[in-house]
């Protein structure tokens, strides 16, 4: 019943943007009235953008031109171009700091890792930048599983010429550990390598009294307890120039180390490059003047790197352009892996070009004007009808479609390592006079919400029961996805297939809000606003149906929704400003950890500000499960933390997706790696 409203309100939305658009010029988007309408992460965006819903059915039948298809044309009307549409802006260009998909699909296909994966299977490595993939037979890793050794690549060159050394590897690690930001990656190397599980590299001065804050950090430890942070981590990373490797000298014994490697932020950065642009120079003097710098560092808006392609431009709000590396240090007869790519990019020109509107991204994908843009799962029905082949990953057999002649292949059913879901904070941060626009008037008057609105816990009860889940997943994953009872992945060791799950009740939902705040709320209503980032339907289909629910269980339950550029929205949550947060997950290595660490104590729980007692309880058993060496007790642990996180609620739980990739049939080399978060464009080829 509910879901008719909120459909509406959407398609209402898109038609005023429809008309008003044919009547004036395109101005640049504004948030202003599309208080009606929702915003979109962090590692969150573009392999995401693969699977984001943008338009809901109903809009689909008054704005659909479905034309029929002209005859398929196999040859790229650009031979060395390969244009991308899509939405979302990096917001950094620094692989220590980077970790949003919109920033590392810039940074993967520029700087390289010591080790990355081997083709499409996620478990088996290849060499990048070492040698070879350390193991214990081949002496790269102890016996003890605490020590790796990576013998380095010679006769590799940054982009600006200089080479790479192992004093560029250890750099790089160091650079990031002491950097050590809390919306960054880093706590996946300082667990590890350092044993700090609070994410900080700060954790030993003052029980972490200062971590993240540079400033308290400065004036209150003491220059002996700074120096003493910078050789522990040199000492955990060192360099030997003489026999060009670089050795990891671990606390404890880390299974899934090798793949930690391989993202964005085990890429080298060229030590020297990088202090002539004003950043750390490796001295234990200065590192504390770049620790935890927020989202600018000195080289967040360029990049230096050793990969086949190169930065052309960035011009935020507009797109980037990479150029192919015709120095590229990687010969023609060697391969990545049997059959990959070797030599130079054999595409000299990547062209990513942001579109937030789907019509417009559709219309250029139908003109041929894109080897590929993002289709929202909402759309997945109109692209088909332009398929003439589908084709498997796993094979790469492609078999005709009804429509053979139609111009576009479609990879389908491609197995997802992410989800959307809904994060409510504990405490919403404010400013010095307690202000905050989400919370409008920060009170329980009818007219805002107070900063703690969501400590309560029968209002994020409400929150569960108020969620039509089955209309999210017949209208915003298009029938495609799978409902997760917890922040562990279906299919994933630690994963309850009989785990209690929350289910949409109205009812329920009513009687919850009526026992909040003391029963005030069914008299005095509330108003807060969710926000959702540009172009991602998929998640403002979600606040849409929040707002429909609860406007219809009593009308002063006020939900406004807000769409923000992406690189806004996620300034917002970094600084725990939102009270809602629509936002999303990409694991970075296949493993229970990655999930409930960051959903307990790590990147979300910090954006939730989740009490430190409730995170008290999450790291035990977080300690636990990733210590235990049998896979029926770490199952048993986390079974545990998964009725916590059910009866705790800090976020409503919603569900994984499956995977499409459309493409012109002309496009050559595409393959799906399931560790992947965006497009490879080194394999491609017309």
């Amino acid at each position: 019943m509910f879901r008719k409203n909120w459909m509406f309100v959407i398609i209402v939305l898109v038609l005023a943007a429809a008309a008003l658009s044919a009547c004036a010029q395109p101005e640049p988007q504004v948030v202003e009235k599309i208080v009606e309408v929702t915003v979109q992460v962090e590692k969150e965006v573009e392999k995401v953008v693969q699977q984001t819903v943008v338009v809901e059915k109903e809009v689909e039948k008054i704005v659909e031109v479905t034309p029929t298809p002209a005859p398929v044309n196999l040859t790229a009307p650009q031979p060395d171009t390969y244009t991308f549409y899509a939405f979302g802006d990096p917001l950094t260009l620094d692989p220590a700091l980077a970790y949003d998909t919109a920033s590392g699909g810039v940074i993967l296909n520029v700087s390289e890792p010591l080790i990355w994966y081997n083709h499409k299977d996620a478990t088996t490595y290849v060499p990048i930048l070492a040698t070879e993939v350390p193991s214990v037979e081949n002496g790269g890793i102890s016996a003890d599983g605490k020590t790796y050794v990576f013998k380095i690549r010679q006769g590799v060159t940054f982009h600006n010429g200089n080479d790479l050394t192992p004093g560029d590897i250890a750099y790089s690690f160091q650079r990031g550990l002491l950097q050590s930001d809390p919306n960054g990656p880093q706590w996946l190397m300082l667990e590890p390598i350092l044993g700090y599980s609070s994410g900080d590299v700060t954790e030993e001065i003052a029980e972490g009294a200062y971590a993240g804050d540079p400033e308290g950090l400065k004036a209150n430890a003491t220059p002996e307890e700074l120096t003493a942070v910078c050789e522990k981590v040199k000492a955990a990373v060192v360099a030997d120039d003489a026999a060009s490797t670089v050795t990891f000298n671990l606390v404890v014994p880390w299974g899934p180390f090798l793949a930690t490697l391989t993202q964005t932020w085990g890429a080298a950065v060229d030590q020297e490059w990088a202090a002539e642009q004003g950043d750390w120079d490796g001295s234990c003097d200065t590192w504390v003047d770049f620790y935890s710098p927020g989202e600018i560092t000195k080289i967040s808006d360029k990049i230096n790197g050793t990969g086949p392609y190169k930065l052309e431009s960035w011009t935020p709000g507009e797109g980037w352009v990479l150029v192919a590396n015709e120095n590229y240090w990687r010969a023609a007869n060697d391969p990545m892996w049997e059959g990959g790519p070797a030599g130079s990019a054999r595409i000299k020109r990547i062209v990513y070009k942001i579109a937030n509107e789907w019509g417009t991204r559709f219309a250029i994908l139908q003109a041929g004007d894109a080897e590929a843009v993002a289709v929202p799962v909402e759309n997945r029905p109109q692209v088909d009808a332009f398929v003439g082949e589908i084709c498997d990953w796993r094979t790469d057999a492609c078999t005709p479609t009804d429509n053979p002649d139609a111009p576009l292949r479609k990879w389908g059913n491609l197995p997802s390592t992410s989800r959307t879901d809904v994060f409510l904070n504990f405490n919403v941060a404010t400013d010095d006079q307690g202000n905050n626009i989400y919370i409008g008037s920060g009170q329980l008057d009818g007219n805002g919400i107070p900063p703690d609105f969501f400590s309560d816990i029968h209002v994020r009860r409400a929150m569960a029961y108020c969620f039509d889940y089955d209309a999210y997943l017949e209208d915003a994953l298009n029938g495609e996805g799978v409902r997760n009872n917890g922040p562990i992945i279906l299919d994933m060791l630690g994963y309850n297939p009989d785990g209690p799950m929350y289910e949409y009740d109205p009812d329920k939902c009513a009687e919850e809000l009526a026992q909040a705040w003391d029963g005030q709320l069914p008299d005095t209503g509330f108003r807060f606003q969710i926000a959702f980032n540009t172009g991602n339907v998929t998640r403002q289909t979600v606040a849409a149906i929040f707002q429909s629910n609860l406007r219809a269980i009593n009308p002063k339950y006020q939900v406004d929704i807000i769409g923000l550029p992406w690189p806004t929205l996620l300034s917002s949550f970094r600084a725990r400003q939102l009270p809602v947060a629509v936002s999303g997950w990409i694991e970075d290595i296949h493993d229970p950890h990655n999930w409930v660490q960051p959903y307990g104590v790590g990147t979300f729980a910090g954006r939730q500000n989740l009490p430190a007692d409730l995170k008290a309880q999450f790291q035990e058993l977080i300690n636990a499960g990733v210590a235990a060496s049998d896979p029926a007790e770490r199952e048993r642990i986390y079974f545990e933390f998964g009725q916590l996180y059910y009866d705790q609620l800090p976020t409503v739980i919603l569900a994984q997706s499956a995977g499409v990739r459309y493409e012109q049939r002309w496009v050559k080399g595409w393959y799906y790696n399931s560790a992947l978060f965006d497009n490879y464009y080194y394999t491609l080829g017309y």
